[in-house]
């Protein structure tokens, strides 16, 4: 038996598909605390530690995770490494979010 073909439905219906920009689907705008944030998701590099926000865990080398900034015209200093699970729960935590014991202290 041979394997089965999954068939397309052709070149014609390709051809009519407009494509979106490289980067579109990954790069946002959200509202968190009143303002408009760009929110992008990253892939993680290697190498690199962050510290997330929300949790305050660190977010291992190589681990995808969201970058957010405010849309205000921010430079590079105001961006933040989220956990896309944290960015996901940003309104319901609450402000005074405790480290949990294993967590490094810096």
């Amino acid at each position: 038996m041979s394997p089965r073909r999954n068939r397309t439905g052709g070149s014609a219906d390709r051809s009519s598909e407009i494509p979106a920009p490289m980067g579109s689907s990954l790069r946002r705008v959200e509202s968190y605390r009143g303002e408009d944030w760009i929110v992008q998701t990253v892939a993680g590099t290697p190498g690199r530690f962050y510290r997330c926000p929300g949790c305050d865990q660190e977010i291992p080398p190589g681990v995808g995770h969201v970058v957010a900034w405010p849309d205000h015209g921010a430079g590079v200093d105001d961006r933040r490494h989220w956990h896309r699970a944290c960015w996901g729960a940003r309104e319901r935590r609450t402000t005074a979010v405790q480290r949990g014991r294993g967590a490094p202290r810096y």
